[in-house]
Parts: C-alpha cells; structure tokens; sequence
C-alpha cells in the first residue's frame, strides 16, 4: 500500500495541523488509534506474563534462575533497543519501523506459545524486547509528528491512558487466560491485536521521518548505548538474587554507568548522535526523564507486590486478586486525560507534583494493611495510585516528547521508554529486596508471636525467602492450630516488609514532587527548537 510521506524537520506553528497528506493519513486521531493498538499489546504483555509465570515453569520443567529469564531476557533487550528504534524511526520512517515492530512482537509471541520448551521462551521473549523496542518509542514520535503542539498534551494523556490501563488489565485477563485456557494463551492473545494493528496502521498511519537522509549512522553510539544499558539492566535484576553488595552486582552496574558515560562523552562529538546530548538543555525534559523513572518505579514495583499480598497472603484467585485492582484501573482511565487537560491548563509544574503527592498518599495508605484488612482499607489507595500515575504519566510525557524538537521526537520516545523500563525494574528489584531484608530481620520473632515454638520459629528461617513472597512454609502434616500460627506469623512478617517497601516508597514520591515543582518552569513553556 502506498504511503504519503510527511517531513516535520522543522516543528509545526501552534495550533496549526502539521503539513502533512490528505484524507484519513492527515487524520492525527486516527493516528492514535492506530498506535493504541500496539501500545495495548505490549504494556499488556509485560503485565500478563507474571500471572502465567508458575504455570510456565511447572509444565516446562523450568527451574527459578531459568524462569526469571523469561521476564529479565525481554526486559535487557527491550532496555537495549528502545532509543535505537526511535532513532531508525525518526531517520528511515516512523510508521515504517512501527509497523516492523507490530509484526515481530505478534510473530515472536506465537513462537513462544509453540516453542514447547524454557529455552525456546527465553529466545523468544528476547525477540519480543526486540520488537517492542521499535514499536514503542514511534508511538510517540509518530503523535509528536502529527499533533499540533497545543493537542499534543491531550494526545499524550490518552496514549497514557492506554497504557496505564493495559498495565493494570494485565493481571485479570493473565488470571483468566491461565485458569481456563493455558500459559501459552496469554501470548496467543497477541496474534489478534497484532493482526488488527497492523492492519488499521498500514491503512492510517501517515509516513514520518527527519529530512537529513544523507546522515551517518551512528554505530559507536548504538554499541556504547546497548552495553551500558544491558549492564545497569542486569545488575539491577540480579541484584535481588546475588544482593545489593555483592561484587557481581555493583560490578555490573558501575561497569553499565561507566559506559554510559562514555556514551554521553562521544555523543557530544559526532556530528550525527543516536542521543543528542542538546535534548538535556531542556530542564523541563530533563525534570520528565527522572520523574518517569520515578513514576514507574513507584507503578510497577507496588503492584509487584501487592499481587503477592492479595494472591498468596489473602488467598484470592489471580481473577479476584485482579478484579480487586480494578480501581487502580479505572483511576488510571480518569486520570491521564485529566492529567493532560490540567498540564495543557496549569503546566506539567502543577500536575506533575501533585501526582507524584498522590502516590505518596497511597503508600502511606497501605501502611494500615494487615493480614486480615478489609477491601474497604484496599481499594482507597488503588485510586490515590491510579490516579497519581496517570497524571504523572500524562505530565512527564508531554514534558519528554513535548520539550524536544519534532525531527528528535523518535529518539524522544524512546528516552522515555527506555527511562520507565529501568524505572520499573529498579521498583521490582529494590523494593523486593527491601521486603526480604525486613522479613529476614522479623519472622522468627513473628512467628514465636503467633504461637510457633521457638526452635521450630528458628528452623523456619531458612523460608525467608518464601515468606517474602507471602508464601507461608506450611505442610500437610502440621496440626491445624500450628498451621495457622505459621500463616499467621509469616503473613505479618511478609507486611513488616511491605510497610517498609511503602515508607521509602513514599518518601521517594514526596521527594519527587518537590523536584517536580523546584525544577519545571512555567506553564505552556517550550524549548526554543521544539
């Protein structure tokens, strides 16, 4: 099929639709409709496949180190590839590259479900990162190419919105799919919603790109950018299994920042970067990268283990422990194109710290969790947290992609993407490990509490690392009175963990807002080039 062919090296007059083709391509509503489509099945992806991940490891034999593989081998390739395919997009063509994203996504997801083995998820989740990691930055950059920068925050909240919601969504339909159909389900479902992408794209999408054809690419830079990334990645997803201190740990990461400094070294003396350094001369994108991170760290790691605390402390199905989640859910819904309406209205100054107080109110809610709370102490800080993400989202969005210039709006994306990754698996990791060091420290004690004998609270020690997943260390031959004052003890001592999770959690977010509100500028201001 043919594509009109839109060249945005200069950025559009305010309010003025950019000079792009006629008919439905000049349409920039249906341009998010049809990146929505793709953005959908990859945020929705990489909250599903927790849900099947037991499943997955007890029908393919897998053993825990192999299993976590199937989540870190998609994280470390999507990490890599995110600014790299945003960087293609901007130069060869953003609709291009989307498209080439759609499809290796719905391919490698159909590949895993007939792999039939952990080695053969593991190459093909990797494949999944690969893809994702064209598809998502041109999202981005295909809205910044066609949206006039006055509806570009509005564009930016519903892209949010998809995004936050498909996140959320993931736990019900993984639950669903894995009880009543199989693990290999949950990545079929991707072959329908890429099938529908792919062809509304190709018949919607305007073709984007930068004028500079005749630029040369910069190889050094993907090479330097790629290493870096995949070190911190990797020592931050192992960290909780090797420890924060370990010399594998902190030699990964310090080796990845080392790199990355390098990177930004080079890149501020070729002619042609992957990342141009200039794009940093925003504060307003810069104050938007670190609150992304931030933003994500808070979404993801929370809802990490509050899936623990409602599956394996409460003992709800994944079904019920998703339907309880549903007002994070439908917050979220409300709250990415209020978010975008209020930073369009007061500037990402105002909203931005007050989604950032919102999450920190949410936190501090959970603190008054036990072992036998009410939904009525639950679902409160779901709508604090939804709502706060969302316009973060929102907010931070249009502060990355909005500040920087139209023909940088590729790389643009895929600096966010790339920023909410490593944001996420920082949240998972870090607050993880935070839950285990606090139940190390207390279970013996909690256990003796709840009625455990004081050798037997010692022995069972060794669970710690069970417990910090909510799980209590129980068998079938333990007496009823013991079993319960061992679910008793090790649920209590799993939220000694979770509280202190929520503290430095909350702490993290207030100190957000007041770097929010000291380091954006005034409303509706934009960088001179963008």
């Amino acid at each position: 099929m043919s594509s009109t062919s839109v060249d945005h090296s200069t950025p559009p007059a305010p309010d003025a639709a950019p000079p792009a083709a006629r008919g439905r391509r000049a349409n920039p509503w249906l341009t998010l409709c049809a990146v929505a489509f793709g953005l959908f099945m990859v945020q929705l992806d990489g909250s599903v496949v927790a849900i099947a991940n037991p499943e997955i490891g007890s029908d393919l034999h897998a053993s825990t180190a192999e299993l976590q593989w199937v989540t870190n081998s998609y994280l470390l390739a999507l990490a890599a590839s995110l600014i790299l395919g945003g960087k293609l997009g901007d130069r060869f063509g953003r609709r291009t590259f989307y498209l080439v994203g759609v499809v290796g996504f719905t391919a490698a997801s159909v590949a895993i479900g007939l792999s039939g083995s952990i080695e053969g998820v593991v190459v093909f989740r990797a494949l999944q990162g690969l893809f994702g990691g064209l598809l998502m930055p041109n999202t981005l950059g295909l809205l910044r190419a066609v949206f006039p920068p006055r509806k570009f925050g509005m564009a930016v909240g519903i892209w949010a919105m998809v995004s936050a919601v498909s996140t959320a969504l993931g736990p019900i339909v993984g639950g669903l799919l894995v009880e009543h159909v199989n693990w290999e389900s949950v990545f079929y479902i991707n072959a329908p919603i890429g099938v529908i992408a792919l062809a509304f794209s190709a018949w919607v999408l305007p073709q984007s790109r930068n004028s500079g054809g005749r630029e040369r690419f910069d190889i050094p830079g993907v090479v330097l950018l790629a290493a870096g990334l995949l070190c911190v990645v990797f020592g931050v997803v192992k960290g909780e299994t090797w420890g924060w201190s370990s010399a594998g740990t902190l030699g990964a990461v310090l080796a990845g920042l080392v790199i990355l400094v390098l990177f930004g070294w080079y890149e501020t003396r070729v002619a042609h970067p992957l990342l141009p350094m200039r794009l940093f001369r925003s504060r307003a994108l810069t104050v938007g990268t670190v609150i992304t991170a931030l933003n994500f760290f808070v979404m993801l790691g929370v809802i990490f283990f509050v899936m623990l605390y409602l599956q394996n402390v409460r003992g709800f199905t994944p079904v019920e422990a998703g339907v309880r989640t549903l007002p994070l859910s439908l917050a979220s819904l409300v709250a990415s194109p209020l978010g975008a309406a209020l930073t369009q209205r007061l500037g990402a100054r105002f909203t931005m710290p007050l989604g950032m107080v919102l999450q920190a109110a949410a936190c501090f809610g959970m603190l008054t969790w036990q072992t036998d709370s009410s939904y009525a102490t639950m679902w409160p800080p779901f709508i604090a947290l939804g709502l706060g993400v969302g316009m973060v989202m929102s907010a931070s969005s249009d502060a990355i992609v909005g500040n920087a210039p139209v023909q940088d709006g590729g790389v643009a994306g895929g600096l966010q993407a790339t920023t909410l990754q490593i944001g996420g698996a920082l949240g998972t990791s870090v607050l993880v490990s935070l839950i285990s060091g606090k139940v190390g420290a207390t279970l013996t004690g909690e256990l003796t509490d709840a009625g455990v004998p004081a050798a037997m609270a010692r022995g069972l020690q060794e669970a710690k690392d069970a417990v910090a997943m909510g799980v209590a260390p129980v068998s079938g031959d333990m007496p009823a009175g013991l079993r319960a004052a061992v679910v008793e003890g090790s649920g209590q001592a799993f939220l000694n963990g979770v509280h202190t999770a929520v503290v430095v959690t909350g702490v993290l977010c207030l100190i957000g807002a007041v770097v929010a509100a000291l380091g954006l500028t005034s409303p509706g201001r934009r960088s001179a080039d963008g």
